[in-house]
C-alpha cells in the first residue's frame, strides 16, 4: 500500500510563526483584524491536533505515512502511478 500523504508538520509551524510574530503584530491597531487573526490561529492549531489524531489512527491501523512539503510530488506520483497503470493494461504490440 502506497503511504498516505499528509501536510509536513513544518509547514503548520511556519505559518503560526508568522501569524503570531509578525501579523499579529502589525494589525495590534485594529481589533477587528486582530480578531481574524487570533481565530486563524485557532484552527490553525485545531488542524494540527486533528492531523495529529489521523497519524494516530493510520499508525494503529499500520497504515504507512509520509509528510509531503509541495502538492507537486504527490501530483507527479500520481500522474507517474497513472501512466504505469495504463501501460500495464494495454496489451503488448
Amino acid at each position: 500500500m502506497e503511504p498516505i500523504p499528509l501536510p509536513s508538520p513544518v509547514q503548520y509551524e511556519l505559518i503560526l510563526q508568522l501569524l503570531e510574530r509578525k501579523t499579529n503584530f502589525a494589525v495590534s491597531s485594529n481589533t477587528e483584524v486582530k480578531e481574524k487573526v487570533r481565530q486563524l490561529i485557532i484552527t490553525l492549531r485545531k488542524a494540527i491536533a486533528q492531523q495529529k489524531q489521523i497519524e494516530d489512527i493510520c499508525s494503529q491501523a499500520q497504515l504507512p505515512t509520509e509528510y509531503f512539503w509541495s502538492l507537486n510530488h504527490v501530483v507527479e506520483r500520481s500522474a507517474a502511478e497513472a501512466k504505469s497503470d495504463t501501460e500495464k493494461s494495454q496489451p503488448p504490440v
